[in-house]
């Protein structure tokens, strides 16, 4: 896939105050300072796109880009959204805050037509955090389509990530009977884009045509 452009479009308190959901959409999310702005302008070959920050929390509304790609020369352009939604976990907010983010966030995943996948990333430098086998497991549990993607993996050695990755999805094997897609990435390397952009544009090839807003 070849990304054409991204741009800023909207960012919302509310999912209905999204943009009307008429294009494929793909969500990123984890816990704070997971490397979710960093992986967002990897994958779109746009630096800045998705503003980083080394404070954990920063992203705190629902922020839409409008993507156009194509497959190869000869495609048609195709448009989807990415979108990149507040992180969990360590952020310093009030009590009130957290719990109006938790519930901006459910409303969203749960109610968004348009929503085909969302990429849960977790820290592949750490050995398995309670915090994310139970987002992994919400997800489940509401039915919402999602593909794991273990970042920062050039932060520690290569036999540590592997052993992080293959222990949370052990984990997960404890009430998963078939593991969820999972990719590996690294903003620094430049590691996993391919992989994420060609299953994003599976994606869009199963939902060609659908017209959400009525589905």
């Amino acid at each position: 896939m070849q990304i054409l452009s991204a741009n800023y479009v909207i960012s919302s308190a509310e999912v209905t105050q999204c943009p009307k959901p008429i294009l494929p959409e793909f969500a990123f999310i984890g816990r704070s300072n997971v490397g979710k702005s960093s992986l967002i302008n990897l994958v779109t070959g746009t630096v800045g796109l998705a503003k980083t920050s080394g404070t954990p929390g920063k992203t705190q509304l629902i922020n839409h880009f409008r993507i156009e790609s194509r497959k190869s020369d000869k495609k048609p352009r195709e448009k989807w959204f990415l979108v990149d939604l507040p992180g969990y976990g360590f952020a310093k907010v009030s009590q009130d805050n957290r719990k109006k983010w938790e519930k901006m966030i459910e409303d969203y995943l749960r109610k968004r037509k348009n929503l085909i996948n969302v990429f849960l990333l977790v820290d592949s430098r750490h050995t398995p955090q309670k915090i994310d086998i139970d987002f992994v497991n919400q997800l489940g549990e509401w039915q919402i389509p999602f593909v794991i993607v273990f970042t920062k993996i050039d932060k520690e050695k290569p036999g540590v990530v592997k052993r992080n990755v293959e222990a949370f999805l052990a984990t997960l094997a404890e009430t998963w009977e078939t593991p969820p897609r999972h990719f590996q990435s690294s903003a620094e390397k430049k590691v996993g884009r391919d992989e994420i952009l060609n299953y994003i544009e599976e994606c869009n090839l199963e939902v060609a045509g659908v017209d959400f807003q009525n589905s």
